[in-house]
């Protein structure tokens, strides 16, 4: 069996790969781990058999997003958590990024977060973060995984954990987000394209509070049309909304609100670069961009690299997921970073990255500047980028494969300096992704489907 974390939490097919059992073993050993990491300066080391230490149970936060399968999933982690001698706060249906800022408000000393993000609704994941709304590093990862087959002995009578419903802790998720928005967004009208997912509420809250007149699409979960042909992954329902409305800009969300990709007035894609782009700039601008840096992935495109050499910033690169932009940030005290499909950090206001911020910040910068969401994106003139995903049965074997190895060469020969070739196994699919960019569309969707063929063929 492989690695159960992958680059974003555990994810897999709710109640076959991720079952009930699965899940209360995890939340069992997070809970020693997690506790027997946490400093001992804030005096939460509580040992599992123990009730209180400094006054109070050790806690524990748990959020979801609405698919069906949440539910079940929800009760077997937070049976593990309390069986683990903590007490869970379950803040219901409730974005990633809101359930990391929560870990930190309420002092808890870990959150839970049960998605499967983007993914289609058969599937769920488990994300967990450690106190103060951190993403977990590997080594944490891999004791809570080994934990998992070790038996110790849980605690009984008081020192079992207690259960109870803390949901009305949106409002200070809404508060914090108001508070980090830089400028009114009066005057602007919005279409919101929820996914039919976590952000359902906050969203079009957070946008109102801030002064846009918002019209919502897909905000209707029923627990089995989460990410259903709308939201960050399909993006032509909300271009169809935005022109039809006339409104000045679309913001799309996935299931668990820790991304967005917006569409322009004019119908137009604007990507993760573009808004990353944008939010540096302005950033630089105003002297508040640390050390003049901003952080990506090696998927970003080549036009952003060079807008952002044409103002002056700095890019540094990482391995794609946002755990590794994050970990970037932290090491160098960066204050910005992100992926293309529209995962942002703005480090001074949250610990992870976060749609509904994101989405806030750059409305401000539409509103502030005056411009067009489309003249903002203008500044980064994209290079033809072609992604395909190739289902795979053994990832592994396609990085041993020589044929794969020899169509990379040749394509690499071909593009020269005029582009560039990524293969990339996904961390939470049987997928291995093949993104090339060129000169030319032609160009690049040709390599594209000739490695991509070899790559099938593994």
């Amino acid at each position: 069996m492989g690695r159960l974390f992958g680059t974003d939490g555990v994810r897999g097919l709710a109640n076959a790969d991720l079952t009930p059992s699965i899940a209360l073993s995890l939340a069992t050993s997070a809970a020693r781990v997690l506790l027997e990491h946490s400093p001992p300066e804030q005096d939460r080391a509580v040992a599992p058999d123990s009730v209180v230490r400094g006054g109070r149970r050790p806690i524990a936060v748990v959020g979801r997003d609405p698919r069906a399968s949440g539910e079940m999933l929800e009760a077997a982690v937070a049976a593990g958590l309390a069986s683990a001698g903590m007490d869970v706060l379950l803040l219901g249906v409730m974005p990633t990024p809101a359930v990391a800022f929560l870990t930190a408000h309420l002092s808890a000393d870990l959150g839970v977060v049960i998605s499967a993000s983007h993914n289609a609704m058969p599937d769920n994941g488990i994300k967990i973060f450690a106190a103060g709304g951190l993403k977990l590093d590997d080594a944490v990862e891999d004791a809570i995984e080994s934990g998992m087959d070790l038996p110790w002995a849980l605690p009984t009578g008081a020192a079992v954990g207690r259960i109870r419903d803390a949901a009305s802790s949106i409002g200070a998720y809404l508060d914090h987000l108001h508070a980090c928005t830089p400028h009114s967004l009066d005057g602007l009208r919005i279409v919101v394209d929820c996914a039919n997912g976590a952000a359902y509420r906050v969203a079009p809250e957070a946008y109102r509070r801030a002064g846009a007149e918002v019209i919502v699409i897909a905000g209707e979960p029923d627990g089995l049309n989460i990410n259903d042909g709308v939201g960050s992954t399909h993006l032509d329902v909300l271009r169809a909304a935005v022109l039809e409305h006339g409104a000045d800009v679309g913001i799309a969300h996935d299931g668990d609100a820790d991304r967005c990709l917006a569409i322009a007035a004019d119908g137009s894609d604007v990507d993760g670069d573009a808004i990353l782009a944008i939010l540096a700039a302005s950033l630089h601008h105003r002297g508040q961009l640390a050390h003049s840096t901003v952080v990506g992935t090696v998927m970003a495109n080549i036009g952003f690299h060079q807008a952002m050499a044409a103002v002056g910033i700095r890019v540094v690169t990482t391995g794609v997921g946002d755990r590794y932009v994050l970990e970037e940030m932290r090491e160098g005290g960066f204050s910005l970073g992100g992926e293309q499909s529209g995962h942002v950090v703005l480090a001074d206001k949250a610990t992870t990255g976060d749609g509904v911020l994101t989405a806030l910040h750059l409305l401000s910068e539409v509103a502030a500047s005056g411009q067009t969401l489309a003249d903002l994106a203008s500044k980064v003139v994209r290079f033809p980028q072609v992604l395909v995903n190739v289902r795979v049965h053994d990832k592994a074997a396609v990085g041993d494969s020589a044929a794969v190895a020899a169509a990379v060469a040749a394509a690499e020969t071909e593009l020269g300096d005029s582009g560039r070739l990524l293969l990339r196994p996904s961390g939470t699919e049987p997928v291995v992704r093949v993104m090339v960019e060129a000169r030319t569309a032609e160009q690049a969707h040709a390599i594209a489907d000739r490695v991509a063929a070899i790559v099938a063929q593994t």
